[in-house]
C-alpha cells in the first residue's frame, strides 16, 4: 500500500498519458470539441451579428465567452464516453489487479478533461483574436477567467463521471451534455437578457451560465465584475463539491 501511495503521480500521469492518446487518435472529438464552436461563432458573428442588439460594437467580444462555455461542455461529453468505455471493457478490473493507485484511474480522465479543454479554449480564443477579439484585461483578470473556466470544467466533468460510471448505453452515457450544451442559448451569452420574454428571461437571469459569462465578460473588457463572479463561483464549486461526492458513490460501487 505504501508503494502504491509512493507511485501516485507517477501512475497517474500514465493514466493522462494513456488518455490523452485516445483523444489525439480521435479526429471526430477533435471536431466537435474545437471546430464546431469556432464554426458556431463565425456563424454567430458574421451571419447573425449585424442583427443582434447587444449594446457592443464589437459582437465577438460579447459573444466569446458563451462559446468558451459551450465548448468545455461538449468536450466532457467525451469523458462520459471514455468512462462508459474503459467499465464495458473491463479496463478498471484490469488495472485493479495490477499495483497502482485505483483513483488514479478516475483521476486521469478528470485531467484528460482539463487539459483538452484548456487546448480547446486557448485555439478558440486564438480564433476569436483573428476575427477581432481585443481585451483590456491585465494578467489578473486573465487569471480569473482560466481560474473560473477550470472550475465549470472540473464541475461538469464530476458530473460526466456520474453519467459515464452509470449509463446503460453509450447514448445514455453522453445525453447528459445536450442540456448542458443548451443552457449558453438561454442566457445572455448570445443576447441580452433584457430581450426575452419575462418567463425565460427569469430563468435566463438565475441560471448557472449567466453569472459565469457575465464574469467572464467583464474580466475581459476590463469592466466591474460585481457580484457575478462570486455568483459564478458559487455555482461551479457547488456544483463540483457535489458532483464529485456522488462520482465516487458511483465509482466504488461500479469497481
Amino acid at each position: 500500500m505504501e508503494t502504491v501511495k509512493k507511485h501516485f503521480f507517477s501512475d497517474l500521469g500514465v493514466m493522462l498519458g494513456r488518455s490523452m492518446r485516445h483523444i489525439s487518435r480521435s479526429m471526430d472529438t477533435i471536431i466537435t470539441v474545437t471546430i464546431m464552436p469556432i464554426a458556431m461563432m463565425l456563424l454567430f458573428v458574421y451571419v447573425f451579428g449585424g442583427a443582434i442588439q447587444t449594446g457592443t460594437d464589437n459582437y465577438v467580444n460579447y459573444l466569446l465567452p458563451g462559446i468558451l462555455l459551450i465548448a468545455i461542455a461538449s468536450g466532457i461529453s467525451y469523458t462520459a464516453f471514455r468512462l462508459f468505455t474503459d467499465v464495458q471493457r473491463g479496463i478498471f478490473e484490469r488495472f485493479h489487479s495490477m499495483p497502482i493507485s485505483r483513483s488514479t484511474l478516475l483521476w486521469g480522465h478528470v485531467l484528460t478533461s482539463l487539459v483538452s479543454n484548456a487546448i480547446s479554449v486557448i485555439v478558440i480564443i486564438l480564433i476569436a483574436l483573428i476575427m477581432g477579439f481585443r481585451s483590456s484585461a491585465g494578467i489578473l483578470s486573465w487569471l480569473a477567467v482560466a481560474g473560473i473556466l477550470a472550475l465549470f470544467t472540473l464541475a461538469l466533468t464530476w458530473v460526466a463521471a456520474i453519467a459515464g460510471l452509470s449509463a446503460k448505453s453509450v447514448d445514455g452515457a453522453s445525453a447528459f451534455s445536450y442540456p448542458i450544451i443548451f443552457l449558453p442559448f438561454i442566457s445572455s451569452a448570445f443576447v441580452p437578457t433584457e430581450s426575452m420574454p419575462s418567463v425565460v428571461r427569469a430563468f435566463a437571469e438565475n441560471q448557472p451560465v449567466t453569472s459565469i459569462v457575465e464574469a467572464i465578460r467583464a474580466l475581459l473588457s476590463g469592466q466591474p465584475v460585481g457580484n457575478d463572479i462570486w455568483i459564478a463561483l458559487a455555482w461551479c464549486i457547488g456544483i463540483l463539491i457535489v458532483a464529485y461526492f456522488f462520482a465516487l458513490r458511483v465509482y466504488k460501487k461500479r469497481v
